[in-house]
C-alpha cells in the first residue's frame, strides 16, 4: 500500500512570507535596516551581489524584529493546529534566513521540521521543490503558498492550498484545482488608509493666515494655499508611510494600530516605499510653484518629522512640544505661501492649543495600555505614574490658549481689522468648551487615540468650529 494513502504520513508544508505571515521578512527587515541606518546601503548592495541567501542572512542578523512581532494569519494557524490534531507532521518550508525561520518556529512551537535558506542556497521556487521531492517524493506532501515563486512547488505537491494569492498563484489555483484559503478581503481603500488621507484635515491650518487676513476673494492667494495644502499633505503622507514602516514592531503590539494597513500586511513594503516616493515627488513638484520661503518651511517640517520619527518621539515632553510645533509650522507654511504677515498672537495661540491636543494623544496611550505606575510606555519615555501630570499639562494648555486668544481679541490689531471685534469674544468659551470636552472624554476612556480623528467624527466639535468660523466672518464684514 502507498504510504501516502494515509494522510497522517503526508507532511503539511507551510511557506512563510505572505503565507504564514502577511508580510515579507526580507523586504521588511531590509527597509527597516536602511531607514534606521541608511549608510548600510552599500553593504546591502554587496550582500545582494553575493546571492539572495547572503542578503537574507545578513539582514536577519541585524534585525531587531522579534518572532512575536510578525502579523500571523489566523486561518493558516488554524489549518496547522487542525493538521497536528489529526496527527500529521507539519513543516515550515521557507526561503527566509535561518535566524528568522527558527525564531518563528520556536515561538509558535507548531512545526516538526524547519527547512530554510542557508549559506549554500536560497530555498525558493525550483530549489524548494527539489528539496521537498527529495525528502518526500513527487506528490508526497501538501503545500501551502501564495505567490509566483511557489508555482513549481504547487506542481510537485499532492495537494496545494493557496493563501492571499498574487495574480500568478490565483491563475494556477483556478486552472489546477488548488484550494483557496479565505483570509478576508483586502479593502480597496486600504491605500488611502495607509497614507492617512483623513489626517489631511490638519493641513487646513495652511489656510488660516489667508482667512485671518481676509483674502477670501484673492484668487492668486487661494491657488497658492491650495497648492501648499496638497504639497504639505503629500509630504506628510509620505512621512506617515515611512513612520509606519519604522514603527511596525510597536504598532503590532498596539490594540488599534496593529490594524493599520502596513502593520497588518495589507500593503507590502515595496508598494509602501513606492507610494512614499511618489508622494514626495508630487509634494516637491507642487512646492516648486510656490515662494522660496514656503520651500524653507517644508524643509524644516521634513527635518523635524524625520528627527521626531527616529529620536524625538522617545523623549519625555520633547515629543509633545514637537507635535505642537509641527502644527504651528503648517500655519507658518500658509503665511509663506501667500507672503502674509504672521501674528505673534496667532503663533502663541497655536502652540498652546496644539500642545493640549498632543498631550491628549499621550494621555490616551497611557490610559489604553493600562501599564503599572513604574512601567514605561512602549516606545515612549512616559511611565504609568505620569498620566495625571500629562492631564494637568493638557488642561493648563487649553486655558493658556483661551487666554492668549482673549488678549489678542483685546489688542489694537483686532480693532483695526474687524468691523465688530466684540463678536469675537464668544470664541474664548468656544475654544475652552471644545478642548475641555475632549479632556473630559479622555478621562472617561471615551477618546480616540488621535484627537484629530475624533474631531472629524464628532458632530459637536464640527458644530463648534463652524460657529467659530461664522463669528470671524461676521465680525469682519459686520
Amino acid at each position: 500500500m502507498d504510504a501516502r494513502s494515509d494522510i497522517r504520513t503526508v507532511p503539511l508544508c507551510i511557506d512563510l512570507d505572505g503565507t504564514l505571515i502577511a508580510t515579507d521578512t526580507l523586504w521588511e527587515g531590509l527597509a527597516l535596516l536602511l531607514l534606521r541606518r541608511p549608510w548600510l546601503i552599500f553593504a546591502a548592495i554587496y550582500w545582494a551581489t553575493q546571492g539572495k541567501h547572503v542578503l537574507k542572512r545578513e539582514v536577519a542578523a541585524r534585525s531587531e524584529r522579534q518572532p512575536a512581532d510578525w502579523p500571523y494569519r489566523d486561518p493558516v494557524l488554524t489549518l496547522i493546529r487542525n493538521a497536528r490534531a489529526e496527527g500529521r507532521p507539519v513543516w515550515l518550508v521557507t526561503g527566509a534566513a535561518e535566524k528568522t525561520a527558527t525564531g518563528i518556529g520556536r515561538h509558535l512551537g507548531l512545526f516538526d521540521r524547519i527547512l530554510h535558506s542557508d549559506d549554500a542556497e536560497n530555498l525558493t521556487s525550483t530549489r524548494k521543490r527539489n528539496r521537498l521531492v527529495t525528502e518526500c517524493g513527487e506528490g508526497g506532501f501538501d503545500y501551502v503558498g501564495n505567490s509566483r515563486d511557489d508555482l513549481k512547488v504547487f506542481d510537485a505537491a499532492r495537494h496545494s492550498l493557496i493563501v492571499q494569492p498574487d495574480r500568478a498563484a490565483r491563475s494556477w489555483g483556478t486552472a489546477n484545482g488548488g484550494t483557496f484559503i479565505d483570509t478576508g478581503r483586502v479593502s480597496r481603500i486600504v491605500l488611502f488608509k495607509a497614507i492617512r488621507v483623513h489626517q489631511w484635515l490638519k493641513n487646513v491650518l495652511i489656510g488660516v493666515p489667508l482667512a485671518l487676513g481676509h483674502e477670501w476673494t484673492n484668487l492668486a492667494a487661494l491657488a497658492a494655499v491650495a497648492g501648499a495644502f496638497f504639497s504639505f499633505s503629500f509630504f506628510a503622507s509620505a512621512v506617515y508611510v515611512l513612520n509606519d514602516i519604522i514603527d511596525l514592531g510597536n504598532d503590532r503590539r498596539h490594540a488599534r494600530k496593529r490594524f493599520r494597513p502596513i502593520a497588518a500586511g495589507a500593503i507590502s513594503i515595496p508598494v509602501a516605499l513606492a507610494v512614499a516616493a511618489g508622494l514626495l515627488v508630487a509634494s516637491i513638484g507642487l512646492a516648486s510653484l510656490l515662494p522660496p520661503l514656503y520651500w524653507a518651511v517644508l524643509a524644516i517640517y521634513g527635518v523635524t518629522t524625520t528627527t521626531y520619527t527616529f529620536v524625538l518621539k522617545r523623549k519625555l515632553l520633547v515629543d509633545v512640544f514637537t507635535l505642537a510645533g509641527l502644527y504651528t509650522l503648517r500655519i507658518i507654511a500658509g503665511a509663506m505661501a501667500i507672503d502674509s504677515y504672521l501674528s505673534f498672537w496667532l503663533l502663541a495661540f497655536s502652540i498652546f492649543f496644539f500642545l493640549s491636543l498632543a498631550l491628549v494623544k499621550r494621555y490616551v496611550e497611557l490610559d489604553e495600555t493600562e501599564i503599572d505606575m513604574g512601567e514605561k510606555l512602549n516606545g515612549r519615555s512616559y511611565l504609568g505614574s505620569d498620566k495625571a501630570m500629562v492631564a494637568q499639562g493638557g488642561v493648563s494648555s487649553a486655558f493658556a490658549a483661551a487666554l492668549v486668544l482673549a488678549l489678542y481679541i483685546n489688542s489694537d490689531q483686532v480693532t483695526s481689522m474687524y468691523a465688530a471685534p466684540w463678536l469675537l469674544w464668544p470664541l474664548c468659551p468656544i475654544i475652552l468648551y471644545m478642548l475641555l470636552r475632549i479632556w473630559i472624554l479622555a478621562g472617561r476612556s471615551q477618546m480616540h487615540d488621535d484627537p484629530v480623528v475624533f474631531i472629524m467624527r464628532d458632530w459637536r466639535s464640527q458644530a463648534t468650529m463652524a460657529v467659530g468660523a461664522a463669528l470671524v466672518m461676521i465680525a469682519a464684514f459686520h
